[in-house]
């Protein structure tokens, strides 16, 4: 169970940001040994959104911010600290969260990266939740961005059918601490063991980037996919049940599940484990694609303003990304 702290950390606005460009399935036959149909039955993935040539990681990511604060019925003025969630930052110093800071005309407050893959998004929100439970913090932004379409090697079938780039924000903020609306559980892990299963090798002080590097695409992402595939049912089945039975719940108390957005017979086989039908699931990656960090909260966004989910409902969110890394958050929206 969680231990007494003197707050309670709500949700108090979420926004996305999905760049304009939509590349449907259908495109990607003109490159790869693929189809429409082959992509849909192994992903349920239909299509998805790819920056403008123009666009940064931290362009996507103020986009989504703005939106973010919009709804809160702030202006950043009334953050205390932003973190952004990414593995694709405008580039490998600084971080891209100073950048979305000095976009979104913020001045001193302390703001870094989180570096989680898919799982990113989660270790973010565990963080601020420690800050404003404390009272270390009245308000944190945290943003899950990617922009992936450049990390990945489009003559790779494996990964190039499967990322989009987007973004997703929420404003979290201090409550009392007996509030209906609140985060109540978070859970982190890590399995360096399976740090090799989704990785981009070069680029690093093990493996500079080096023409030979770059010839053999090392500077992407490379991924073995049934590791992948065994580690996220097993890691994201697991943890999301051990945040439920930690608060002294069970999978029938959850009104709606919000995975990271992968792959749809991964979360089938996540659904089956926890004994809940798919359709309580809120899934947005037909027409988005994985976006990796961004995913869980691009689906909240869009689940809170279509009405999939309502207010009071308990969300469940889990995702496993490399590392591995993988986490749930339980909250009241």
């Amino acid at each position: 169970m969680r231990r007494a702290l003197p707050f309670a950390c709500k949700i108090a606005a979420t926004g996305s940001y999905l760049p304009a460009r939509i590349v449907p399935n259908r495109d990607l036959e003109a490159f790869l040994d693929t189809s429409d149909a082959w992509i849909r039955e192994r992903t349920g993935i239909g299509a998805r959104h790819v920056a403008a040539d123009d666009e940064v990681t931290s362009d996507l990511a103020a986009q989504a911010a703005r939106r973010a604060l919009e709804r809160a019925g702030i202006d950043v003025g009334g953050v205390d600290m932003i973190i952004v969630a990414t593995v694709t930052p405008d580039g490998p110093m600084p971080a891209c969260a100073v950048r979305v800071q000095h976009k979104l005309g913020a001045t001193t407050i302390p703001a870094f990266d989180v570096s989680a893959a898919c799982a990113g998004f989660l270790f973010g929100v565990t963080i601020a939740d420690q800050f404003i439970c404390s009272g270390a913090m009245q308000r944190v932004l945290v943003v899950g961005v990617e922009l992936l379409s450049r990390i990945i090697d489009w003559s790779d079938r494996t990964t190039a059918v499967l990322f989009g780039d987007g973004a997703g924000a929420v404003v979290l903020e201090r409550a009392p601490a007996d509030s209906e609306q609140r985060i109540e559980l978070c859970r982190i892990h890590s399995e360096g063991a399976l740090a090799d299963a989704l990785s981009i090798p070069a680029g690093g002080s093990a493996e500079p980037v080096t023409e030979r590097a770059l010839h053999m695409r090392r500077n992407k992402v490379q991924m073995v996919g049934q590791e992948v595939f065994r580690a996220a049912v097993r890691g994201i089945a697991d943890v999301g049940a051990e945040v439920v039975a930690d608060a002294g719940l069970t999978m029938a108390d959850i009104d709606r599940f919000v995975p990271h957005q992968a792959n749809v017979r991964i979360l089938s086989a996540v659904a089956e484990r926890w004994g809940v039908p798919l359709d309580r699931f809120v899934l947005v990656l037909e027409e988005t694609g994985n976006t990796s960090s961004a995913s869980i909260p691009i689906a909240l966004d869009r689940g809170l303003r279509d009405g999939r989910i309502a207010s009071g409902e308990r969300v469940l969110m889990c995702a496993l990304g490399a590392g591995v890394s993988y986490g749930a958050v339980l909250a009241r929206v």
